[in-house]
């Protein structure tokens, strides 16, 4: 019987399902292969994550960390998605491969980090041609050291894991749950109260990484920068292919846009939206079986993700045709003013509630000056009432970064109940949608959908619109 790993795959290093070679082919795979290195330096940013890490560290004194990334995820049968880094862990190494975990170890005076990988499939067995891990199936991997020099951190064979994480005591141990199986029943959890589903101690390091995200370096900003400008040059591929006197699919709008992202970037950074007449009313319409139609409108909400994992999040509305109606137009002025009011309040120490309702007081007013409001502005508004939401549906916007719903683990006095601080970035993204069933607005309205998004930086002047480059008026 062929002794296995933990992640199912036999110890020599070959598949447990490998047809049965014939020795003379083994023998022969088996020799004659000439040894390469990779030319690998210290990257850039090594010092951000060693910050960070070093922020996690005094957080957590005398405390052992373990902050997987996760593993590649079944799409169908055998074949699989492809892989993702998970974003805390990419927050805190920089790395991109599957399966690894990052190890923090408590030594007196912080941490010291190790991160377990999976190395460069050996010559020493027949894992590099045999294995679906191995380098002719899936590419040359970093050997550990090679690893170590570009990510500036000590590394250690994956194989390693178990034994190390069988040693940790769970009171004195936090494990970020949910991203690798094998890791959440490796570590224990403590016996202790539990929130949202897991250990409290366990949760209160995904909100301690979570609030630690809320404030951007200058790396990060740069790395949000490239993606936004990658977006814009998405949306401008976009509207020059979009036919003004015919209809084109939405899904062909969609695929000329993640052309841009898979070249510029990584991929894109959520599954892109692109609605159509009353598609743009459904807030996540991805679907986008749709056609475009002149005399309609065109929602497009779409974000390029860096290379670095960063994304942007933008929202768009055009005319297929080139021109509004005036019932149009005037919806998306009061869509534009409410974005506009948004952007301009914000700053340092302003509470995050306070802009959501002074975009949503410009959305009201522009309601009742459609007639539409069953109410005054300020009975509408009243926390007892909110009668306008029947037609903005949700808040004015989100963190950004590594994340497109980025912090999302942030406590709430800290985010949605909190203040702004210089270095967040957010989302502005006010709009009206009216259902094509809605029988309280007028027959022209029934359909209209508009959201304008923009990616803002807080700075001790107010907002920097990062995504202005992209056209909004």
């Amino acid at each position: 019987m062929t002794e296995e790993r933990t992640d199912g795959t036999p110890a020599d290093g070959t598949e447990s399902h490998d047809p049965d070679f014939p020795e003379a082919f083994l023998s022969f795979m088996r020799q004659g292969w000439r040894d390469t290195t990779l030319p690998v330096g210290p990257r850039p940013e090594v010092p951000n994550h060693a910050k960070r890490r070093a922020a996690l560290s005094a957080a957590f004194p005398g405390e052992t960390l373990v902050i997987p990334t996760g593993g590649e995820k079944v799409r169908a049968n055998d074949t699989e998605y492809r892989f993702r880094p998970g974003s805390d862990f990419a927050y805190l190494t920089g790395d991109h491969d599957p399966d690894s975990v990052l190890v923090l170890r408590p030594n007196g005076s912080g941490h010291d980090a190790t991160l377990y990988m999976r190395p460069r499939s050996s010559r020493e067995n027949d894992e590099f041609f045999r294995s679906r891990h191995g380098e002719l199936w899936v590419g040359r991997r970093h050997t550990l050291a090679e690893k170590s020099t570009e990510l500036g951190l000590p590394t250690a064979d994956l194989t390693e894991l178990e034994a190390a994480l069988a040693e940790l005591a769970p009171a004195r141990t936090r494990v970020l749950r949910g991203f690798d199986a094998g890791v959440d029943a490796a570590v224990r959890p403590w016996d202790g109260p539990r929130e949202e589903g897991q250990p409290a101690r366990d949760r209160e390091l995904a909100i301690a990484i979570s609030e630690q995200k809320l404030v951007k370096d200058e790396w990060e900003i740069s790395q949000l920068q490239e993606a936004i400008d990658a977006t814009v040059r998405g949306f401008e591929d976009v509207a020059r292919v979009l036919p003004a006197d015919r209809g084109v699919s939405e899904r062909l709008l969609e695929g000329i846009f993640a052309l841009r992202a898979r070249h510029d970037g990584n991929d894109v950074g959520y599954s892109s939206i692109v609605g159509a007449g009353e598609h743009a009313t459904i807030l996540h319409w991805v679907h986008n079986h749709g056609v475009t139609r002149p005399g309609e409108l065109l929602l497009m909400d779409m974000g390029v993700e860096g290379r670095n994992l960063y994304t942007a999040d933008v929202t768009r509305v055009l005319p297929v045709n080139g021109r509004f109606t005036a019932l149009q137009r005037q919806v998306y002025d009061i869509v534009y003013a409410s974005q506009q009011a948004g952007i301009d309040v914000i700053k340092p120490g302003v509470a995050f509630k306070d802009v959501h309702l002074t975009c949503m007081r410009v959305l009201a007013e522009g309601l009742a000056d459609l007639g539409l409001l069953p109410v005054s502005v300020d009975e509408a508004m009243d926390e007892k009432s909110t009668v306008y939401r029947r037609w903005t549906l949700h808040g004015f916007g989100h963190m950004l970064g590594i994340d497109v719903h980025d912090c999302a683990n942030a406590r709430k006095e800290h985010y949605r109940d909190g203040t702004l601080g210089e270095g967040y970035v957010l989302t502005v993204e006010p709009g009206l949608y009216f259902q094509p069933e809605d029988d309280l607005v007028p027959e022209e309205l029934r359909g209209v959908g508009i959201r304008i998004e923009d990616d803002v930086l807080v700075t001790t002047d107010g907002a920097v619109n990062l995504s202005a480059a992209l056209p909004r008026h």
